[in-house]
C-alpha cells in the first residue's frame, strides 16, 4: 500500500515538472482507522489514546483490581440525563465527540429526537444551540474545552450577545494528560470570561459538577458555561438524590483557618491540592483558610472582600492561563479598594496559573501540573514566599522538617 501511494505522489509531481498537467491534482486515499490492530478498527470512536499497556498477559493468582471511581464525564452524562427526565426541553448538542463528551449516554437514553451531532462544525454547533434556544428549548451545548476555541465568534455574536441561554459544558479543562497538547483547555477562562453576561462556573469534585449541571439547568435567561477536568471522580463522596441549585456568584469556605494569616482561594479541580497544602501548612504553624470560589462570572464579592481584609495574604489557584480567573479578582479587590490598605496593612495578592508557556505532553496529568507549578507542594512554597512579603513568621525549622524551601 505505501509502495503503491509514493509511486503515484512520484507520477504526480514528474507531471506538474513535465508540465502534463497543469492545475491542481486531489488524491483521495481511503484508510482503515487502527489498521493492523483488530480492536482498533472494530472501534469507530475508540482507542484514540492507547496507552503502552494494553493486552498485557494477568498473572493467574491476580487479586482483582478495586473499580476505578467513574470518569467525571459519566458523573455529567448521568446528571445531564437525570435533569431530562425531569424537563423534557432539555436537548444535547455535540461536534463528533459524542462518546468523549457524555452525549452518547444521553442518546441512548433520549435518542435522537433530543440528541444533535453535528459533526465536526463547532461553529454550527453553537450558532445551532442558539437557534434551539430561541425557540424555547434548553440546549447543552458538550465540547471539548479547546474545540470552542473554534465556535468563539457564533458564542459571542450568536449567543451571548442575543442573551440566549445556552449551557456550554466543556470537557477538558486544563492539562489532558495522555490527550495530548491539541486537547488542552487552558484558555476558556481566558476567552469566555471578558464576554458580558456570560455566567461561568467551575466545579471542584463530583457533587459539586452534579449540582452545577441542575443549575445551568434552572437558569433560563443568559448563557452559562461550565468547565471541568479530564480525569476520574474522586470516589469518596457521596452524590446527591436530589441535587441542588447553586446561586451564580456564591462560593464556599471549604476549610477556615484560626490565625488570619493566609487564604487560598480555588476555582474548579486545584482545591483539593489547596487542602492540602492547608495540611502541610498546618504543620508548619499556619493555619489556612481555604475556598472554593464555583463562579468565575459573577465573582461572589462577600467573599472576596471578606478573605481581603481578614487575611494577611490571598492566593488564587486556577487551571487556567492568564486573563482568568485572577484576572477577574484582582480586578474586583483594585476597584473596590481592598488592596488600599486604609487604616491596615495592605494585604498580599499572589495567584497561581499555567505559566505562559506549552505544557509538554505526558502520559500522566500530574506530572504536567508539576510541570506547571500547580500541585499542592508548589501552592506552599507560593503560600510562604506570600506571607514572608507579608511580615508573617514562619518557624524554620518546620519548613526544613517539611523540606520546603522559599521560591
Amino acid at each position: 500500500i505505501i509502495e503503491t501511494l509514493v509511486t503515484v505522489l512520484n507520477n504526480i509531481k514528474q507531471e506538474h515538472n513535465d508540465g502534463t498537467v497543469e492545475k491542481p491534482v486531489l488524491l483521495h486515499i481511503k484508510t482503515t482507522k487502527g489498521k493492523g490492530y483488530q480492536a482498533a478498527e472494530d472501534a469507530r470512536d475508540k482507542l484514540h489514546a492507547v496507552q503502552p499497556k494494553f493486552n498485557l498477559p494477568k498473572k493467574k493468582d491476580a487479586v482483582p483490581a478495586k473499580p476505578a471511581p467513574p470518569p467525571l464525564t459519566r458523573v455529567f452524562a448521568d446528571a445531564l440525563v437525570k435533569e431530562a427526565e425531569r424537563d423534557e426541553k432539555i436537548v444535547a448538542i455535540t461536534a463528533a465527540m459524542p462518546g468523549g463528551t457524555g452525549i452518547n449516554i444521553f442518546e441512548k437514553r433520549f435518542g435522537p429526537e433530543r440528541t444533535f451531532d453535528v459533526g465536526i462544525a463547532e461553529q454550527h454547533a453553537v450558532t445551532f444551540a442558539a437557534g434551539l434556544a430561541a425557540g424555547g428549548l434548553k440546549p447543552f451545548c458538550s465540547i471539548y474545552s479547546t474545540f470552542m476555541q473554534r465556535g468563539y465568534d457564533q458564542l459571542v455574536h450568536d449567543v451571548a450577545l442575543q442573551q440566549l441561554p445556552v449551557r456550554f459544558v466543556l470537557d477538558r479543562a486544563g492539562l489532558v494528560g495522555a490527550d495530548g497538547a491539541t486537547h488542552g483547555g487552558t484558555f476558556d477562562l481566558s476567552f469566555m470570561g471578558c464576554i458580558p453576561d456570560m455566567l461561568i462556573c467551575a466545579p471542584s469534585d463530583e457533587q459539586e459538577l452534579a449540582n452545577l449541571v441542575h443549575t445551568m439547568a434552572k437558569i433560563d435567561d443568559l448563557p452559562t458555561a461550565m468547565r471541568y477536568p479530564r480525569g476520574n471522580a474522586y470516589g469518596d463522596l457521596v452524590m446527591p438524590d436530589r441535587p441542588r441549585f447553586l446561586e451564580p456568584g456564591k462560593g464556599r469556605v471549604a476549610r477556615e483557618g484560626r490565625d488570619s494569616s493566609l487564604a487560598l482561594l480555588s476555582v474548579g479541580g486545584r482545591l483539593r491540592e489547596c487542602l492540602q497544602a492547608a495540611e502541610t501548612l498546618e504543620n508548619m504553624g499556619i493555619s489556612a483558610t481555604v475556598a472554593d470560589a464555583r463562579w468565575v462570572k459573577p465573582l461572589d464579592t462577600k467573599l472576596l472582600q471578606w478573605l481581603a481584609s481578614e487575611h494577611r495574604a490571598v492566593i488564587t489557584v486556577e487551571e487556567n492561563a492568564i486573563g482568568g480567573f485572577s484576572a477577574q479578582v484582582h480586578q474586583e479587590l483594585l476597584e473596590s479598594g481592598a488592596l488600599d490598605g486604609r487604616g491596615k496593612t495592605p494585604t498580599v495578592l499572589r495567584s497561581m496559573i499555567l505559566p505562559d508557556r506549552w505544557i509538554d505532553h505526558h502520559h500522566d496529568a500530574k506530572a504536567q501540573y508539576d510541570d506547571a507549578g500547580l500541585n499542592a507542594k508548589h501552592i506552599v512554597a507560593k503560600a510562604l514566599q506570600a506571607l514572608e512579603r507579608a511580615g508573617v513568621k514562619v518557624n524554620a525549622e518546620a519548613m526544613e522538617q517539611e523540606r520546603i524551601a522559599l521560591p
